[in-house]
């Protein structure tokens, strides 16, 4: 088998089509996981804590340039190649985390519970399944007794 037929046998196995289409969904659901906890969450837990806005909390850890006159947020301080001890980033990505992780543990809870099948049911013997069944016990019983 050539190189590339060999290639083409695995990339066209179901196992790696289903690890594409995951992937490419699980970029875009964490797009909306992102949006979730920046545009919703986080400004409801700013407003809990009296206005706070994590996103753009940090710590400078050197000053900035000299000649640097732009504003003293996160991403023109970044710009400016000053390092930073971003906490409020850091914050807003680990939310992200979590939340993301308890949205996959219910959708795998519930997967699991639809796969989850009940025991088959039992099914009663009637009274003349239980005469039959008698009946060929005793009818093999005497078969072996001639032999």
């Amino acid at each position: 088998m050539g190189f590339f037929s060999e290639f083409r046998e695995f990339a066209v196995k179901g196992n790696v089509v289903d690890l594409a289409v995951g992937v490419i969904i699980g970029g875009a659901f964490g797009k909306i996981v992102d949006s979730v906890v920046k545009d919703l969450v986080m400004p409801v837990v700013g407003r809990l804590l009296g206005g706070i806005d994590f996103s753009n909390d940090f710590i400078m850890l050197a000053n900035p340039p000299p000649a640097f006159k732009g504003p003293m947020t996160l991403e023109a301080l970044n710009k400016a190649g000053v390092p930073l001890f971003a906490y409020g980033n850091f914050l807003t990505v680990l939310l992200n985390f979590v939340i993301l992780a308890f949205i996959i543990f219910l959708m795998v809870r519930q997967i699991n519970r639809l796969k989850r099948s009940d025991p088959p049911p039992v099914v009663l013997a009637t009274a003349e399944d239980i005469l039959l069944l008698r009946e060929i016990r005793d009818e093999l019983r005497q078969g072996r007794g001639q032999a």
